[in-house]
């Protein structure tokens, strides 16, 4: 009974431990068999067989080796706020001008967008296929006021000595920038003490290069002792322009003095003839005003700061003051813009940046006039005053005109004074 539990007992524990040796060598093989399919698939990929994880399409990743090269971003060009620069005799320093030069700064961002209290007229263009003048570069050279031609008058002056008599040939003139369909003619005058002597050629129709051949004659007193003028006195050449509604106006000027005569016998004279002056009346105030030409945006930018010193008799009953700007192309007018209304004020302030488009190419023939407005009642508005600005003026509008081409993109100041 003892050998036979015995028995019972190894026999089980036989069994137990093969079945056990069996699942681990079952266990073993399998996972040797495993190993050996994972190496053979990363050895040769095309002989792997498809499964969930091995699909049946393969890719092939290639490496770059060389460098990628930074692609450039596109910015925008900055723009640079001009600074404030004094050139007038009276030198500007109030914390209003530095609200003009702020304004300026945001008037550069929204270049293309409209201005309130404008009126705008025809611009006369170039053939240009550039739409986009505020972002465009001038190809050309900017107007400077050294490259203005003025017109030129070819003359030559002899004295006959037995007649007492002053001649002057005028050979031609160059240079003139009119509209066409003008005519034009030379006159002289000889202005000895109180007297006055004139005396001008044909008409002809004005063109860049006119020819006259015409002489001018005048009387002159002699001394007996020596061939020289007497008198003292002064000649002046001119050059008029006629259109075709009739309009009579004065292109140019020179003057020379009767006591110069002897130094300009028998040479061919060429002169520049210079811009007529302003008549002389008298000042009803002064406007301040600054000026600055954008080249690269084709903007003209006018700041009217302030005006001082406003004498009328319009003034009495109300005193609601404005400026109205107007753009002028030789006689056409291009825009009109208005600064708002100052009440109660002699001396009003207005800090006001009016953009204005204008090209470089018509700078030389262009001109800005301003008005100081007073509104005595609804709807009824009077001039005070009037000044003008360009390179067919003279003495301060000259002037400022000339600084602004000779300093593109800087704003330079300067008092105006007014006239009725």
């Amino acid at each position: 009974m003892l050998v036979s539990a015995t028995a019972l007992l190894g026999a089980t524990l036989g069994t137990v431990s093969g079945v056990l040796t069996l699942c681990g060598l079952s266990l073993l093989c399998k996972s040797c068999k495993k190993g050996k399919l994972e190496r053979g698939d990363e050895t040769d990929p095309e002989k792997a067989k498809p499964s969930i994880l091995h699909s049946l399409t393969q890719f092939s990743v290639q490496k770059c080796t060389e460098p990628i090269q930074p692609q450039a971003s596109l910015k925008f060009p900055r723009i640079y706020s001009p600074k404030p620069s004094v050139t007038s005799q009276e030198v500007v320093n109030y914390k209003e001008h530095g609200a003009a030069n702020d304004t300026y700064a945001a008037e550069l961002d929204t270049c293309n967008q409209a201005t309130e209290r404008e009126e705008v007229f025809s611009l006369p263009r170039q053939a240009s296929t550039d739409e986009t003048p505020c972002t465009s570069e001038q190809t050309g050279a900017m107007t400077t006021s050294s490259s203005i031609l003025y017109p030129k008058l070819h003359f030559f002056i002899s004295l006959h000595k037995e007649n007492g008599e002053l001649h002057i040939s005028i050979v031609e003139a160059e240079n003139i920038s009119v509209e066409a369909g003008c005519e034009g003619y030379i006159s002289g005058c000889v202005s000895i003490s109180e007297e006055q002597k004139h005396a001008h050629t044909a008409v002809h129709k004005l063109a860049v290069h006119v020819q006259w051949g015409e002489e001018l004659v005048f009387a002159l007193p002699m001394e007996s002792t020596d061939d020289t003028v007497s008198l003292d006195g002064e000649v002046a050449l001119s050059l008029h322009c006629c259109d075709r509604f009739s309009h009579n106006s004065t292109l140019g000027t020179m003057r020379f003095k009767l006591a110069d005569i002897s130094m300009m016998l028998d040479a061919d004279c060429w002169v520049d003839l210079q811009p007529p002056k302003q008549e002389v009346a008298s000042s009803a105030g002064e406007l301040l005003l600054s000026l600055s030409y954008l080249p690269a945006a084709n903007r003209l930018g006018v700041v009217v700061m302030k005006a001082r010193g406003l004498q009328s008799d319009k003034l009495k009953d109300n005193i609601d003051l404005s400026v109205k700007l107007t753009l002028k192309h030789q006689n056409d007018k291009l825009k009109k813009k208005q600064t708002r209304r100052v009440k109660h004020k002699m001396n009003p302030v207005w800090n006001e940046m009016m953009m204005l488009e204008l090209p470089s190419e018509l700078l030389a023939k262009s001109s800005v006039e301003l008005e100081v407005l007073n509104l005595a009642s609804p709807g009824t508005l009077l001039p005070l005053g009037r000044s003008m600005l360009g390179l067919q003026t003279s003495g301060t509008g000259l002037q400022h005109w000339k600084q602004m081409l000779d300093n593109p993109r800087k704003q330079i100041a300067m008092w105006h004074p007014l006239y009725t």
